[in-house]
C-alpha cells in the first residue's frame, strides 16, 4: 500500500450522543461508492476517514472523485503510507513530493504527531521535512503566512503519512441521516439544485415528476431523467415517479379562468405530491422555488398553494437569486443538461396574464368548477416508477 485517500469530516465531529450515527452513515455511503473503483479498506480514526486500496486494480483516482461529492465530507486528499520513523518520512518525501510540488512557488510543513511516543515532536519534523524539499525540489521557497501549497506530514499509530495540500469535499451531513424528502423535479434549473442542497443536510431523495404527453415530449422525460442521474453522483440513489397531467390541465383549459391556470395546476401537484409522500414515507415536500422568480412564486401564491397540503415545503433556493441557482447547478452538473430546449409540463397552457397575487377564495371558487377528487385519483392512478435509473454501486 503506496498510496491512500484521507477523508476529513466538519460538523459530524460537534454531534454528540448522535455521533456513532453520523459517521456509520458516513462510512455506509462512503463503501457504496467504492464498489465500482474495486476493494477498499474503508475505516474512520480521530475525525479522518481512511481509503487503502487493497490491491493494484483498485482504481484510486475514480475512488477520489467519488469521495469528493459523498456528502459529509470536507476534505478529501490523497497521502503517502510509510513508516513511523524519520529515515522512512524523508525517504518518500523525496519520492513522493517533487510531482506534488510541480510548479509551486512556495509551500510550508505542517506536522502533527498523533502518537506521541514518537521520538521527534512537530516543530522538528517540520524542520526536517521543509529542508528536504528544498533539496528535491528546484525554485520553490518556504512562505509560511500564505504558502501556495501546505505539506502536511503526520504520525499516526501505525503509519506516517504524507500529503500536498488538500481539496474540498462536498461537505454537509451523509444521506440519510436528515429523513427522506420528496423532490418536485421539473426539467428546469432550479429542482435539481434543491434536491442537491437538501441532499447536503442528510435528506434521502425521492423524486416525482409530472408529464404531460403529447403536449410534452419523451425527450422531455428522458432530460428529467438524465438529471436525476446526474445527481446521483451526489444524492447516491434516487427513485423517479411520474405522474401524467394531461387530463388535469385539460380540463382547467376548458373550465377555469386563464388567468388561474398555472396556480390551480400547481395546487393539484402539491396534492398529488403529497400523498406521492406519504406512500413513500417522505416527512416533506421540496420545491426549486425562488421567491418572486415567476408568477407562481409571489408570496401570496406559494401562501395559497401551501394551504392545501398537510406536510412541510421545503424550498431551500427560495432566497437565491438565477445567478446563484446557475452557479450551484454548475457545481453539482446539472446546469447543461438542464438547459437543453425540451419543455416540461409548467410549460404547457401557460396563461398571457397569470395571477399573482391570488386571493384564497377566489383559486377555491375556480376549483369548484373542477371534479378536484375524480381528477386526483385518475391521475394517481398513472403513477409509475421509472427502473432504468440505476447508480453504478447498486447494479
Amino acid at each position: 500500500m503506496n498510496e491512500v485517500i484521507l477523508c476529513k469530516y466538519g460538523e459530524i465531529v460537534l454531534k454528540g450522543a448522535n455521533r456513532q450515527n453520523f459517521e456509520s452513515s458516513l462510512l455506509k455511503e462512503l463503501r457504496r461508492r467504492a464498489s465500482p473503483y474495486g476493494i477498499f479498506k474503508i475505516y474512520f480514526k480521530q475525525s479522518t476517514i481512511y481509503v487503502e486500496p487493497q490491491n493494484d486494480e483498485c482504481d484510486v483516482d475514480g475512488m477520489y472523485e467519488a469521495a469528493r461529492r459523498v456528502f459529509g465530507i470536507v476534505g478529501v486528499n490523497r497521502a503517502a503510507v510509510c513508516d513511523k520513523n524519520i529515515d522512512s518520512i524523508m525517504a518518500k518525501a523525496r519520492e513522493y513530493l517533487p510531482e506534488k510540488l510541480l510548479g509551486k512557488r512556495t509551500f510550508k510543513v505542517d506536522a502533527k504527531r498523533s502518537d506521541k511516543s514518537f521520538p521527534l515532536g512537530s516543530p522538528e519534523i517540520s524542520r526536517i521535512i521543509g529542508g528536504v524539499i528544498l533539496e528535491c525540489v528546484g525554485g520553490i521557497r518556504v512562505d509560511v503566512h500564505n504558502p501556495d501549497v501546505t505539506v502536511t506530514v503526520e504520525v499516526r499509530d501505525e503509519h506516517a503519512y504524507i500529503r500536498a495540500g488538500q481539496e474540498s469535499g462536498a461537505g454537509g451531513l451523509p444521506i440519510r441521516t436528515a429523513g427522506k424528502g420528496l423532490l418536485l423535479l421539473s426539467g428546469g434549473i432550479d429542482s435539481p439544485v434543491a434536491g442537491c442542497m437538501m441532499a447536503k443536510r442528510g435528506m434521502e431523495i425521492e423524486a416525482l415528476h409530472f408529464d404531460s404527453f403529447p403536449y410534452t415530449s419523451d425527450r422531455a422525460r428522458e432530460k428529467v431523467l438524465d438529471l436525476a442521474q446526474l445527481m446521483c453522483e451526489y444524492c447516491s440513489r434516487i427513485h423517479v415517479h411520474v405522474i401524467s397531467l394531461t387530463h388535469i390541465q385539460e380540463e382547467i383549459r376548458d373550465r377555469c379562468d386563464e388567468d388561474y391556470f398555472t396556480l390551480l395546476l400547481r395546487i393539484f401537484m402539491m396534492r398529488l405530491a403529497e400523498r406521492c409522500a406519504r406512500e413513500y414515507k417522505c416527512g416533506a415536500l421540496i420545491t426549486g422555488e425562488s421567491l418572486g422568480q415567476v408568477a407562481s412564486q409571489t408570496l401570496a401564491a406559494i401562501g395559497v398553494t401551501d394551504s392545501v397540503v398537510n406536510i412541510p415545503v421545503f424550498r431551500p433556493c427560495i432566497g437565491l437569486d438565477k445567478n446563484e441557482i446557475v452557479i450551484e447547478a454548475r457545481r453539482y452538473g446539472t446546469f447543461d443538461t438542464s438547459i437543453l430546449p425540451y419543455e416540461d409540463c409548467c410549460t404547457v397552457f401557460t396563461p398571457r396574464h397569470p395571477k399573482t397575487q391570488p386571493k384564497r377564495e377566489q383559486v377555491m371558487a375556480q376549483l369548484e368548477k373542477l371534479d378536484v377528487e375524480a381528477l386526483l385519483d385518475e391521475a394517481y392512478a398513472t403513477m409509475y416508477t421509472e427502473t432504468k435509473l440505476i447508480f453504478p454501486e447498486y447494479k
